[in-house]
């Protein structure tokens, strides 16, 4: 077991992709400790200025802009990527190649930088699917294999650029290791909730999918960040991290429907209650897909991909994060939701009002000539 009180201070600090979701959470969350921090991204920063925010806008592709970001730094965080849920027949090489670019290359280019640049410390972030691949998991752990099995371009490019991380850890005096989160929710969030809101306002939300028994896990934005920090000042020669790779996620498994019906039920929409085998769905939105990429059909309800998380267990034990790096969630799933609902609640209410302007305008008289 290792010593979870080996630990270090951070020092200067690089977040990439820092105007992102996770990345502006983390960066607000360092800047409230006090500490020096530098934000990398293609994009202008969502944030306020500050004393100890430096903002940099550059491409983490740009060998130049990396070089400029690493500079003086100690501690790097690198969220940045592109998230790609493509998978099978709609991967274009265009497609492939961005998102190799960004997060495989974009991460070799931080890497090497940093370790001429005598970075100390390179926390990654990875995903929990570099190990699912389809299979049922039950609080799996970090002894799980790679999958090899890649449905979407995240996946894989995040399984080629984990293993690279990790593969560095002590190379030039620097030392790595890799968090691997789980679906990432909270205030700020585009991409969980949004999806859920789109099924909902367009009616496909009829039935529930699944065993109300199976679970999967999520990652509160909150406790994510504290997952990174705990992460970094482990990273020390002959601590518990260098080297690593650790599931961080808020620790209660919960099934993906019961997670979203009081979010869904706030914005006062209906909530289904009749069931369907969850097989029985992944092979009709399998048939639909193969028909869609085949014969030019509308798109299916729901990838295949998305189906196996609804109705196959796909949870992670944190005993490992517990253990090396002393973590433990800051928030329960109960009082991350109750400060989050108004945030959702306003979500929808704009995805609402944003889906029905077409209608509006096109319910509007035409003026007629004289």
């Amino acid at each position: 077991m290792g010593d979870v009180a080996l630990t270090t201070e951070l020092g200067r600090i690089l977040v990439t992709g820092g105007s992102g979701f996770v990345g502006a959470n983390l960066v607000t969350e360092l800047l409230d400790r006090g500490l020096q921090v530098r934000s990398l991204d293609r994009v202008p920063s969502p944030l306020p200025t500050h004393p100890c925010l430096d903002v940099l806008q550059g491409d983490v592709t740009d060998v130049d802009d990396v070089a400029r970001a690493v500079d003086g730094i100690d501690t790097v965080f690198h969220t940045a990527a592109i998230i790609d849920l493509m998978g099978g027949a709609s991967v274009t090489d265009e497609y492939r190649r961005r998102s190799f670019a960004v997060n495989v290359t974009g991460t070799e280019n931080l890497v090497h930088a940093a370790q001429r640049a005598g970075v100390g410390r390179f926390v990654y972030t990875a995903s929990n699917s570099v190990v699912m691949g389809g299979r049922r998991i039950s609080g799996g752990d970090e002894t799980l294999p790679y999958t090899q099995r890649f449905n979407d371009l995240y996946t894989e490019t995040k399984v080629v650029a984990e293993r690279f991380v990790l593969a560095q850890n002590g190379i030039s005096g620097m030392l790595t290791c890799s968090i691997r989160p789980s679906g990432i929710w909270g205030r700020g969030d585009q991409t969980m909730f949004r999806k859920v809101f789109e099924s909902v306002l367009a009616g496909h939300v009829k039935v529930l999918v699944g065993s109300r028994n199976v679970k999967l896990d999520n990652s509160y934005v909150h406790n994510l960040v504290h997952g990174f920090i705990l992460a970094a000042q482990h990273l020390v020669p002959g601590g518990t991290a260098p080297g690593q790779a650790y599931f961080i996620n808020d620790g209660e498994p919960i099934n993906m429907f019961e997670f979203s019906r009081p979010v869904v039920e706030a914005c006062g929409q209906p909530w289904p209650t009749f069931r369907v085998p969850g097989r029985l769905a992944w092979l009709v939105m399998t048939v639909w897909q193969f028909l869609h990429f085949r014969f030019g059909l509308p798109r299916p309800l729901l990838e295949p991909l998305a189906v196996e998380r609804l109705y196959l267990d796909n949870h992670f034990s944190i005993a490992k994060a517990q253990r090396d790096l002393g973590y433990r969630p800051r928030f329960t799933t109960e009082e991350a939701l109750e400060h989050c609902l108004p945030y959702y609640v306003d979500l929808f209410d704009r995805m609402k009002a944003e889906s029905a302007e077409p209608v509006a305008q096109a319910a509007a008289p035409v003026p007629q000539k004289g």
